[in-house]
């Protein structure tokens, strides 16, 4: 085809993707960054934060799923340009996401004594007094990081990933300035920290929602306090949303689960562990972008009845993300030695991170591709029954079982994770690869 002849232009996918590929590169190093400032407080606030944002991440994927499941309405009604209905799906979306936020919030901040006792067991007192005030903090910002994610993915589903990545950016200066005036400047510690991301989180949903009244776009959603459910258009946005939001906790709790077995290693291990996942979701962060752009280019292709050119930019974009993930790979391989020096890292420690580094630079770019981005287009389809039970079993089968079994009953160290890592990545990336060419998945009607 000729590219005047496809829904997207170069350009059209330049614009596009390379917003929303900066925004989710600068939420990650900027989670780093924050993560850094907060280990200055002391060991018990650092792990205060660890354990309760693993709990966070839990909700917020939740969240994003679901705001994820309304965008993919809202795109494949723009490729329709049936824009009443697209209009009506995101006013859905933003009422189903507040109430559900809303009431995850009021069960947070009710029972989280006994919610963190519970998960967390006999931690120092100290640790579970700074989790506690953590908690509190950050379970009042749900229900803003859920209208952002919502809007934003609104924002998305119109081609629109220039005026999130704004929001993000500011944020993340919100976040990270607060963080220092107030756990330096006044000593807040643990609380400075979560108040900073209330705060940012906060302005995320003001500025969101405030933009979505602009007369400059397809989708243009006022009064909010009139906005009624619609039970009709709620369900067709769960059924796409609660698939993609129990992969994501899956994934989450599968981390979690692998993290106890890691933690009889010994703390060298732990340490070299905990430095190769940031730096590996580093190398692959670009590419998670040019997923979510996809889900966008995919919606609306077959919005407008264009099943074969959602085919070609399913194919297209992940030749892109492979290109992005060899380039991340080799920049962060380069970094590794640098990176672990600065840190401060014990030797061993740093030699098991370095070695860990060196198989996923080598692995990564000849599985990843296949097992993630192809994923995205087969969701904007409405394909998210079979990318959930898909990755959940791959997940618990390959990377949890046989990670497990590796280092418990076989004495692997910290590279047994990698190694179920990698064969859940093959495995997933062959699955997705048979669906993508069976079509099975361009015989889903979301419109």
């Amino acid at each position: 085809m000729k590219e005047q002849q496809h829904i997207f232009t170069n350009k059209m996918l330049r614009t596009l993707l390379i917003p929303v590929i900066f925004e989710q590169v600068l939420n990650s190093l900027m989670g780093t960054v924050d993560t850094m400032m907060v280990s200055n407080v002391g060991s018990a606030a650092i792990s205060a934060v660890s354990l309760v944002d693993s709990i966070n991440v839990l909700v917020i994927q939740a969240f994003s799923a679901l705001a994820a499941g309304g965008a993919i309405l809202c795109s494949q009604y723009i490729g329709q340009k049936n824009h009443e209905m697209a209009n009506k799906s995101a006013r859905q979306v933003l009422f189903i996401i507040t109430a559900i936020s809303v009431a995850v919030t009021a069960l947070c901040l009710l029972f989280r004594v006994p919610l963190l006792k519970l998960i967390f067991g006999k931690v120092e007192a100290d640790v579970m007094t700074a989790s506690q005030v953590y908690f509190f903090y950050t379970a009042l910002s749900f229900p803003f990081i859920a209208l952002y994610d919502a809007g934003a993915s609104i924002f998305r589903s119109q081609g629109n990933t220039r005026g999130p990545m704004t929001v993000s950016v500011i944020s993340n200066v919100i976040n990270i300035g607060g963080n220092a005036a107030l756990i330096w400047g006044f000593n807040m510690g643990v609380a400075g920290a979560a108040i900073a991301t209330l705060a940012s989180r906060v302005f995320c949903a003001v500025v969101v929602l405030w933009q979505l009244r602009m007369d400059r776009q397809p989708i243009v959603v006022r009064n909010y306090r009139q906005i009624r459910p619609d039970g009709k258009m709620i369900r067709r946005v769960l059924a796409l949303g609660i698939p993609s939001g129990i992969e994501n906790s899956m994934f989450q709790l599968g981390k979690l689960a692998i993290q106890s077995s890691v933690s009889t290693l010994g703390t060298v291990a732990i340490a070299a562990q905990a430095m190769t996942n940031i730096l590996e979701n580093l190398n692959g962060i670009a590419a998670i972008g040019v997923g979510i752009g996809l889900m966008t280019v995919v919606g609306q292709c077959l919005g407008a009845g264009r099943k074969d050119e959602a085919v070609y930019y399913i194919k297209k974009l992940s030749v892109l993300a492979e290109i992005i993930v060899v380039a991340s790979c080799l920049l962060v391989f380069a970094l590794t030695i640098p990176v672990t020096k600065l840190g401060g890292m014990e030797s061993e420690s740093a030699r098991m991170c370095f070695h860990m580094i060196s198989w996923i630079t080598v692995v990564k770019p000849i599985v990843w591709t296949l097992a993630f981005i192809p994923a995205y287009g087969l969701r904007a389809a409405g394909d998210v029954k079979f990318s959930m039970l898909t990755s959940c079993i791959t997940m618990w089968t390959f990377r949890f079982c046989l990670c497990v079994y590796l280092i418990r009953f076989r004495g692997f160290g910290p590279m047994a994770v990698w190694i179920g890592m990698f064969t859940d990545w093959t495995v997933r990336g062959i699955v997705f690869s048979l669906r993508f060419h069976s079509r099975k998945w361009l015989k889903h009607k979301v419109v």
